[in-house]
């Protein structure tokens, strides 16, 4: 009998899989059947000569529909209005889409999203705004939208809450809740299986921003952390933030010498029990869930189990390439991991 490949045999075979006869790669699954993905061309940067972690090369982002580098500073504020009492209403629309999206240079993985992207939307308001999203359901499975946060049961979005917790296709459901608490929140989908309905993309960020506003910074980005599951055995075969492996590898995220930057930081990952963060050369103020203006600890990692976030903040002293990457040094070379380019 064969044995069974572990994710670490795959990084000792050459990250993702063996070139087989004919051009496939073999994926083996937990049932000892190996599935093959063909036409796959063997990965770049697989050897020990480079000194860098082992990538490949990108994605077909224009196909997919969506960039992480755009994903990282897109921030969804809504349609604005003003009501009679004179709160703010904030209006979304959310559609569920099923859709390929490539992972990895030739492999595919069949989506769930919102709004044909992975993350969703970044939705962000202000705390006290009136909150009123309308989830149109445009695939083939039921699906729902929970928000983390404070709301009335019915707007829970799970299963034997209301209508809004079990959407079926076709249908729709408006979601209305006051933004409470300020925070870093997210929002998935809440159907079951539930793993299933996370790990295969719909979820997404939620930001709630204090009435008094965050002291400023230079720059803000979001991170999302999560992973592929690309034969389906309930075990990741790939890692990122906001869902493309070595994608900030790639393409270095461009800083300046001094700014101050705020991350969001997001993690929604399926089959493992921990996520982490780690910074290269520099410390950051870390705010558990954004929950408060006072930060928690001053420090260079950070540890979460899925759904918890934090915010992260922090400057270089020192023009340079420096990396950041999940402190699973598995995770980091299954693609969770990504550079600063910083200059004067």
């Amino acid at each position: 009998m064969k044995k069974q490949l572990s994710r670490r045999d795959f990084l000792k075979l050459g990250a993702f899989g063996v070139i087989g006869a004919g051009g496939a790669t073999a994926f083996v699954q937990s049932n000892g059947k190996a599935s093959t993905r063909h036409n796959q061309p063997p990965m770049q940067g697989m050897d020990h000569g480079g000194g860098v972690i082992p990538g490949t090369g990108d994605a077909d982002h224009e196909k997919n529909g969506f960039n992480p580098g755009d994903i990282l500073t897109d921030f969804d504020y809504g349609k604005v209005s003003i009501l009679p009492d004179g709160r703010t209403l904030r209006e979304y629309e959310i559609t569920v889409i099923n859709k390929n999206i490539e992972v990895v240079p030739s492999i595919e993985y069949p989506a769930w999203t919102y709004n044909g992207r992975i993350p969703g939307p970044t939705i962000r308001c202000t705390e006290g705004d009136l909150i009123r999203i309308t989830m149109i359901n445009g695939s083939n499975h039921p699906h729902s939208m929970h928000f983390h946060g404070f709301h009335p049961g019915v707007m829970d979005g799970v299963p034997g809450s209301g209508p809004g917790g079990y959407v079926e296709p076709g249908d729709s459901f408006t979601y209305e809740f006051d933004a409470e608490p300020f925070g870093l929140h997210l929002y998935h989908c809440h159907v079951f299986p539930l793993a299933r309905h996370i790990a295969k993309g719909l979820y997404g960020t939620f930001i709630v921003d204090p009435k008094e506003g965050r002291p400023p910074v230079d720059r803000e980005m979001v991170m999302v952390m999560s992973g592929f599951d690309v034969d389906f055995d309930d075990v990741n075969d790939f890692y990122a933030v906001n869902a493309i492996p070595f994608y900030y590898q790639n393409h270095p995220i461009q800083i300046k010498v001094g700014e101050k930057i705020r991350i969001y930081l997001v993690n929604i990952l399926e089959f493992d029990l921990l996520n982490s963060f780690h910074l290269h050369a520099s410390f950051f103020h870390y705010y558990p869930t954004g929950t408060s203006l006072t930060p928690s600890e001053f420090t260079d990692t950070s540890i979460q189990g899925q759904a918890q976030r934090g915010i992260l903040e922090f400057s270089y002293k020192y023009p340079g390439m420096y990396m950041f990457h999940a402190h699973v040094t598995e995770f980091a070379e299954l693609g969770w991991n990504g550079m600063f380019e910083v200059t004067e």
